[in-house]
């Protein structure tokens, strides 16, 4: 079973979870194109629902489909986000940002009641790392935030696009961290954020519920246990 179809199966069972009358987060990226397509197909069957996206590039899918997406400063809080992820720990922390839209999506999960992400296979790691780090840093000054970055041994890269410094929708520059094995995430996030220029940083800790998994044929549902802490505590 290739990745492609792993991503399919987890992003449409995560549907399931989507109740009549919820606000609902969309993520960024390309597992959750599948669940936008699958939700679109449950609004044309009369589902009801309030959306709230995470990039420029998830707003344009949904109103393709017939989503009609609001502003986030217009609903008081979000039912459920359904999100990917690039890593998730043993422990539930994750890398996300990949899709540039790493900021965005932190807001839109610290406003969340419940967060999902949905992954394949090869995303469920015993320790992150693997993956680049993305971390979302300001124009202004942003050669030296890149030399402390390089100074602190983590490999830092500008994302580029068409030979230019990738700007997202924030309108700030990605900077792809190569630390190696990350063995505390959370220490390693309070440090990044502690840097000025950082605006954030593409590690999610303690911040999901519920990891859908496509594995092979079959989904996997993995449920965080653990009570979540408000984002601004990490």
């Amino acid at each position: 079973m290739n990745s492609l179809k792993e991503k399919q199966l987890a992003a449409e069972k995560a549907v399931d979870f989507i109740e009549d009358g919820m606000i609902i987060g969309l993520g960024t990226g390309s597992t959750v194109s599948f669940m936008i397509k699958k939700l679109a197909e449950r609004i044309k069957s009369r589902l009801r629902i309030t959306a709230v996206s995470t990039s420029t590039n998830t707003t344009k899918l949904a109103i393709s489909l017939g989503i009609k997406v609001f502003n986030i400063d217009e609903v008081k809080e979000i039912d459920l986000t359904i999100d990917g992820a690039d890593e998730v720990d043993e422990n539930f922390n994750g890398i996300k940002g990949g899709g540039g839209a790493l900021l965005f999506e932190k807001i839109v999960a610290s406003v969340s009641k419940k967060n999902v992400w949905i992954v394949d296979s090869s995303k469920l790691v015993k320790t992150l790392g693997k993956f680049p780090l993305p971390v979302e840093i300001v124009q202004y000054g942003a050669e030296h935030t890149f030399s402390e970055l390089k100074k602190r041994e983590l490999n830092p890269i500008f994302r580029t696009t068409n030979n230019k410094k990738f700007v997202t929708d924030g309108n700030h520059y990605l900077i792809d961290l190569n630390p190696g094995p990350i063995e505390n995430p959370v220490k390693l996030n309070r440090e990044l954020n502690e840097i000025p220029g950082v605006v954030e940083t593409g590690l999610f800790c303690n911040v999901v519920d519920v990891v859908v998994a496509g594995i092979g044929e079959s989904v996997k549902i993995i449920e965080q246990k653990k009570e979540r802490s408000n984002l601004s505590q990490i």
